[in-house]
């Protein structure tokens, strides 16, 4: 087995000292040429790479010209992806949201007839620079960023039609089904692809979490009941903010 990166090893001296109590919540840490006498003379490089990944993890937090701080417990939402959300006729977020009490609201942003990337057309089935609607949305627990999502649709299915704005005109807010079912077309299942990360500047600004915090990024697409791809969406969520949870149906 390889040896374990000095900086891992300090990680996980300092998550030990945290468990054991020795720093509490809101205690500011010792500075790093201290640790790193503490911690067997390693460089302060190793100390400032081992901060930096407990504070990704929301275990520590940094403050500007103050130093590092044992972070302050925060609640962590269990959001369940689940089909019975789907048929509740109102949006997933908020049914999300409404099951753990709290109140789901989301800001958005969209355009419309946006050529359509690479990656975007082959998850919609489409050609390379086909136009589609993409808004990027803000997801808000009780007024705190949760998740963030830029959704795809193509506007050869939506164009010409009271929904082609996701949240404008009549049937705003209503959902991908919902909208949908307003033109014909039965949205029958969605496929999610969860995948570990780390926010970048962007992200990390729109969650209000450090740069390189851990996320969850889902790559997430619906299907008619044709099999047509009608709309796709990457989903950032905070992991220290909220655990993903996949509820499965079983057939009797």
């Amino acid at each position: 087995m390889p040896e374990q990166p000095p900086y891992l090893r300090v990680a996980d001296l300092l998550r030990q000292r945290i468990a054991s109590q020795e720093w509490k919540p809101g205690d500011r840490l010792p500075s790093r040429t201290q640790l790193a006498r503490e911690s067997g003379g390693v460089g302060e490089n190793v100390i400032r790479r081992a901060q930096e990944l407990l504070i990704s993890q929301g275990i520590l937090e940094g403050r500007a010209g103050s130093g590092t701080y044992v972070a302050e417990p925060r609640e962590r939402l269990r959001v369940v992806r689940s089909q019975a959300r789907e048929d509740q006729g109102e949006p997933p977020f908020r049914a999300d949201m409404s099951a753990l009490g709290k109140r789901g609201t989301w800001e958005s942003s969209t355009e419309a007839k946006v050529p359509a990337p690479g990656p975007i057309a082959a998850r919609l089935g489409i050609s390379e620079g086909d136009l589609c609607v993409r808004t990027a949305y803000e997801f808000l627990a009780d007024g705190k960023p949760v998740q963030i999502s830029t959704s795809w649709e193509p506007y050869g299915l939506t164009g010409g039609t009271l929904v082609v704005l996701p949240e404008g005109g009549p049937h705003a807010g209503k959902g991908v089904v919902g909208r949908m079912a307003e033109i014909g077309i039965t949205v029958t299942h969605a496929v999610e692809q969860p995948e570990p990360g780390h926010a970048n500047a962007e992200e990390a600004n729109l969650l209000g979490v450090q740069r390189g915090a851990l996320v969850t990024r889902i790559e997430r697409t619906y299907y008619s009941d044709d099999g047509r791809p009608v709309e796709t969406a990457d989903i950032v969520v905070s992991a220290a903010r909220c655990a993903i949870v996949y509820e499965v149906p079983v057939s009797s």
